[in-house]
């Protein structure tokens, strides 16, 4: 099971709506849990409700350590599931060989989400690498629903951008340096209002469902060059993201393929560790986005929810 945070008072109605939200299958579900007019409506006003009652009080969820992380048992397994930035900085590569030095050396099993062994673990053969990104490359293509492209708008191309989402993202990573090089003289507080100004206007409705906020931004920037701040990373994406069937559902409907590179590589992630790893404790490097996600779906091998049968390797 995951570990739960202890600091924060939750009254019993706000543990019976966490509760009824956990057990939605769908976007249908929530719907008449929030009593909303529409699935639209009641996906954001779950998403705010859900931060308020999950930003505070997480400092008992997260395994202590250098790298921080999050505990899930699975049978007689533990897997602590660490997630990184993957800004490839030197500070991160450190603070990575140190710990996966001592993690090896007592033992224990070591598995990265793909992409990470090669740019953090050349030198270390017994880190394992998952195979998700092989895996949902192919979910896309056996699901071939088109994502938006920019035949479907009147706009033109800008600067020889393929989708209009392109457009839209460079918008919103130069407005965030902007606000974050501000800071400096305007201070934190304020950056950080405007950042939350920014998100609201430049977000899409694929990037709310996977936390691409000014706030992910800022924490991100700083964890990469100081990893004493990755927990604070790791509780931002733990309270911004509700129950991975909701989120999953959510951004499907706007972008499968986004949503097949994302949320859907958590399962992968998570089925690959309990296949492949029978050491008592696993060790799991994600991106931090990835890991609560990651959680969902070992503890649905806990409760019996999720089985592998079926599971192959993707190699091509």
């Amino acid at each position: 099971m995951v570990r739960a945070a202890a600091k924060k008072t939750v009254t019993p109605d706000e543990k019976e709506w966490i509760k009824r939200v956990c057990a939605a299958e769908s976007l249908g579900d929530l719907r008449q849990i929030m009593g909303a007019e529409s699935e639209h409506e009641a996906y954001f006003m779950a998403k705010r409700r859900w931060r308020k009652l999950h930003e505070e009080g997480l400092d008992e969820l997260f395994h202590s350590g250098a790298l921080p992380g999050v505990s899930v048992e699975v049978a007689k397994q533990e897997f602590i599931v660490h997630g990184i930035t993957h800004a490839n900085t030197s500070e991160e590569r450190d603070l990575l060989h140190t710990v996966v030095e001592e993690f090896l050396d007592a033992g224990e099993a070591v598995y990265c989400e793909q992409g990470l062994w090669s740019m953090y673990f050349r030198d270390y053969p017994d880190v394992c690498e998952s195979d998700d990104y092989l895996w949902a490359v192919r979910l896309c293509k056996d699901n071939p629903d088109s994502s938006p492209t920019v035949a479907q708008f009147s706009e033109p191309l800008v600067n020889g951008f393929e989708t209009i989402r392109e457009v839209r993202e460079q918008l919103r990573e130069a407005a965030f340096s902007l606000i974050d090089s501000g800071s400096e003289v305007y201070g934190d507080r304020f950056a950080r209002a405007v950042g939350d100004i920014a998100s609201d206007l430049l977000m899409s409705h694929e990037q709310f469902a996977t936390a691409e906020s000014y706030r992910a931004f800022e924490l991100s920037k700083e964890a990469a060059t100081d990893p004493s701040k990755l927990q604070a990373l790791q509780a931002y994406y733990w309270a911004a993201f509700l129950p991975q069937p909701l989120e999953r559902e959510w951004l499907r409907r706007h972008d499968h393929e986004l949503e097949c590179m994302t949320h859907a590589r958590n399962e992968r992630i998570a089925d690959y560790g309990v296949y492949h790893s029978d050491a008592d404790i696993v060790h799991v490097i994600v991106g931090a986005a990835h890991l609560p996600g990651v959680c969902y779906y070992l503890n649905q091998h806990q409760t019996g929810e999720r089985s592998l049968d079926g599971f192959a390797y993707v190699d091509e």
